[in-house]
Order: C-alpha cells, then structure tokens, then sequence
C-alpha cells in the first residue's frame, strides 16, 4: 500500500496511507526506518520524530513493498532552553529563560524543549524557527491569572485605521493572553511528542467561567500568521479554547491531540476563525465542548472585515465526547466555504456534523457546497443537526430568535444563508435521539441538502434528547429524519433503523426527492 509525505521538518515527519478507510488502517503494521522497524500504528497517518536535519531516509510499512525516500530540511542551528537557563524541574518560573531561548533563535533555527516539565507564563513564538518538544516534555502554564495579560480586542491607531487583538467567541474584546501566541509570525513549525499543558484543572480558570471579567486565555492562538505548521504535540486542559487559528494563513495540524475533561467549560478542540487555507489531518479530540468549530466571527466582524473561513481540509480524525464532532458556527457572519470533511471517525459525541446560526448573523453569513464524505459515527446521538434557531449570545432566548414566524422578521441584512450541503458514504451506528435535524428561517430556508449511502442505526435502549439548541426545541428518542424549511431534499440508498414514529417529517420542504424510500 502507498502512503504519501505529507509534511516534514528538520526533524520530523508525517505521512498518510492512500486507502479508503476511516481513520484507521485496515490492520496494525510495523514502520521500518532505513530497513529496521522504528513504531507500530494502526493509524492512516503516522509519523517520525528525532530525525536529523537535512538527511535522507527511506521509509516502508509491512502493509506492501513500497518504499518512499525523503530528506528532511535544513536548519541553521539548534540549540537547547536548558542552555538559556531553563530548568525544566516543574517548581521554576522557567518564562524568562524560555523567552530568551525563543527570542535569540537564529533564522531558520531550532530551540528544543528536553525532557522536564517548564513552568511558565504566556510565550511568544517568532516567525522562521522551530520549536521542538521532545517526548516527556511539557510547558505547562502558570497557574496565576494575574501572569495572563489583559489585551485589548480591538484598537484604532494614531493614523486612524483599527486593528484587532483578541476575541471572545466571535466579538473583540478585552481577553487575557494566551498561552502560546503566535503575533504574524511566519514559518513556524512546532513539532515533537511533547505536551502544551494549560493547568487549568488546577487554578481557577474553570470555576465561574461565566462570572470571569476578561475572555480566558486560549491555550494556542495565532494572529495573522502565515505558514505554521504543528506536528505530534499533544495540547491539553485549556482555560477556553484549546486550538484557536484567528485571521490566519495556511495554518496546518497533523498527528496531533487535543484533551479536556468532559465537563470543563469552553474547551473547544480546534476553532480557525476567519483563517484561509487550514489542513486538519490525523488528529485526537476529547474535548468539553465542540471538537473543531469553523468560525467567522459575529454579525460586527462580519460587516466590518468579511472575512470567511475559506479552503480547510478535515481528515482522518478521530472525535471523541465532545458536543459535536465537526461544528460550522454558530458564530459565522464571515461565511464559510470550500469545506471539505472526510474519513473521520466519531465517537460518543452528542452530534456528528453540526451547523448552527441564527437571525443577526447577517447577510455575509453565508455557509455553501460543504461536503461531507467517508464518515463513522458511533454513539453519536444526533449525526446530523442544522439548526439556524441557535439560542446563543445575549439576546439568544428572545422573540427575534425563536420565532417562526416567516412574515415577523424578512431578509434583510442580518439574515444568514445555508446553501448546499452533500452527506454521502456515511454509517452511523447506536444513535439515540434522532437520525436527522435539519430546522431552516422560515424567511430563509436551507437550500439543499442530498444523502447518498447513508445508513442510521439506534442503540437499543437509548434515551431522549434535544438534537437542537433552541427555545421550545422538541425531546426526541429514536427519531427519524427531521426537515423543516428547506427547499431540496435528495435522498439516494439511504436506510434507517426502527425509529419511534414517523421516520421522515416534512414541513415547509419545497421539494423532496428519495424520502419515501427511507
């Protein structure tokens, strides 16, 4: 069997079995290094790390014969935080040291993080580097809020033109700093088997989160970054969003893992807003809340910057109890487009693909032709929810929200559009509360959704739930499929379990193609 390089450092390097299953190989195989075997997976990506720079290798699995030669890159120098002073002993304030390390870093060059844990307050990375942590080494975040910076969301310059800092669920606003901050660095790559650790189980960051004065940090954030790339590292226990890509470019995650304990608050995965170019493949998500949520930002961003998430690839990921598995919105009144999902593998998330909107999104909200191909889902109790009712933000749970009324509340420019969105070749086992929710404006409905080779089992003793978050949303148990206010439904070679009433509802759908075969 092939596999492809699909990205290498100096010292690492990731690939990527050419098959068609979803996110595991067919069975485990060995990886042999120059002729001798160096790791085991059953993965469709795998890497290797504590490579030499600028040194050919040859790679095989025990999969097939083939072989692929590659050379890692070259680097200027590499250099240790040890030899800044850092002691890496888990009691040290480490920041300085790190800090230095990080800032004197010849072009081109490599600082390592050595085994031992480094305490530290918010790091900066700087543009043509690599930063590697090493297996066994963990920069773990003071556990002080007050070491965490208060930034400003947004500001107008002396020559009258603004610029943003921060955000906080799609709003700028004043927010403490993130951990690890990339400010328009470029050509970054942060690679290695070691742990970004935000400690947040151990302060206060998860105690009253809603009672906080200033947006929690992130525990990885870019701004206007260009060309990043992170490798193996494992990101875990962030006081808010773990992953946060803001306004960026060509911001790319392979191998990598994120973790939060179910009930921590906030702990999204993965969430690029506004990015342009975002490659998510052969990740790890256990999350608190959404794994990856694609963002734009609020209707104030999406009027002032209309900035979509535009051309991000999702593959080969694994998402495991999270809200949702692959989330569009809620806050996304730049748009998003050119999305593609495939091969992924859910796992006891309480939806799979999931998008959410709702009135005062705006007409730039517009989210249109997301495929979603080669997906499993088991445990997932709604695989499928598209609901523009989301009662979110202050004003989530009034009248303007909620309402059904297709007269009360026209298009008009702060009315978001859902377009097309294709589901094919996906299985979905042991679901509980519904098969499908799919809940478009009345003023504007989703436009069209089509089903090919889908196929809907439920857990035998499954409970009720509420697929939707909105005011007034129905409790379901082994319900059907669920459309109402959109206008094309295409169904082809779909087949559902024995549901609990009727399998598919229909209200306020122009046309219907396939359902009657469900």
């Amino acid at each position: 069997m092939k596999f492809d390089l699909i990205f290498r450092s100096s010292v690492s390097a990731c690939f990527e079995l050419e098959n068609d299953t979803v996110y595991f190989a067919d069975k485990p195989f060995d990886i042999y290094l120059n002729g001798k075997v160096v790791s085991h997976s059953d993965k469709n990506v795998f890497s290797l790390f504590d490579l030499n720079s600028d040194t050919e290798y040859t790679v095989k699995t025990s999969l097939s014969d083939y072989t692929l030669t590659f050379k890692t890159k070259k680097e200027s120098y590499a250099l240790t935080v040890k030899q800044f002073g850092a002691a890496g002993d888990g009691v040290t304030d480490d920041t300085v040291a790190l800090q230095t390390a990080i800032d004197l870093c010849p072009e081109n060059g490599r600082i390592v993080f050595e085994e031992g844990v480094y305490i530290t307050r918010p790091l900066k990375i700087k543009s043509n580097m690599t930063v590697e942590l090493k297996k066994g080494a963990v920069v773990a975040a003071s556990l002080n809020e007050e070491d965490f910076p208060i930034i400003p969301g947004e500001l107008t310059d002396l020559n009258g033109k603004d610029v943003h800092f921060a955000s906080w669920e799609g709003t700028p606003t004043l927010c403490r700093q993130p951990f690890i901050t990339l400010y328009s660095s470029e050509n970054v790559n942060i690679v290695g088997e070691g742990v970004i650790d935000g400690r947040a189980q151990l302060g206060a960051w998860w105690i009253n989160p809603k009672q906080k004065k200033y947006g929690r940090p992130r525990l990885f954030f870019t701004h206007f970054a260009k060309h990043v790339n992170l490798h193996g590292i494992t990101g875990q226990n962030s006081p808010s969003w773990n992953f946060h890509p803001y306004f960026s470019k060509d911001i790319n995650f392979y191998d990598t893992k994120v973790k939060a304990p179910a009930d921590s608050p906030n702990t999204d995965g993965l969430d690029p807003e506004s990015c342009d170019g975002v490659k998510i493949i052969g990740m790890e998500f256990s999350v608190g809340d959404d794994a990856i949520a694609i963002k734009s930002g609020k209707l104030y961003m999406g009027e002032k910057y209309n900035t979509p998430a535009n051309r991000h690839t999702i593959r080969n990921c694994k998402m495991s109890f999270a809200h949702g598995g692959v989330v569009l919105g809620s806050e996304m009144a730049g748009g998003v487009k050119n999305l593609k999902v495939e091969r992924c593998y859910f796992e006891g998330t309480d939806r799979g693909l999931r998008i959410k909107t709702r009135r005062g999104r705006g007409k730039n909200g517009i989210i249109d032709g997301v495929k979603f191909n080669n997906i499993v889902m088991d445990g997932v109790k709604a695989p499928f929810v598209i609901n523009m009712f989301y009662f979110c933000d202050p004003d989530g749970k009034t009248e303007y929200v909620w309402s059904k009324d297709k007269y009360k509340y026209p298009v008009g420019d702060d009315t978001p559009y859902l377009g097309t969105f294709a589901f094919k070749d996906i299985k979905c086992e042991n679901a509980e509360w519904c098969a499908g929710y799919f809940y478009g404006l009345p003023e504007q409905p989703i436009g069209s959704l089509s089903f090919e080779n889908v196929n809907v089992t439920f857990k035998e003793n499954a409970e009720a739930g509420t697929p939707a978050m909105m005011t007034d949303a129905e409790k379901l148990v082994k319900g059907g499929f669920y459309f109402r206010n959109v206008k094309k439904i295409k169904m082809k070679n779909v087949v559902m379990g024995k549901t609990d009433g009727e399998r598919i509802i229909l209200d306020g759908v122009e046309k219907a193609e396939g359902t009657e075969n469900v």
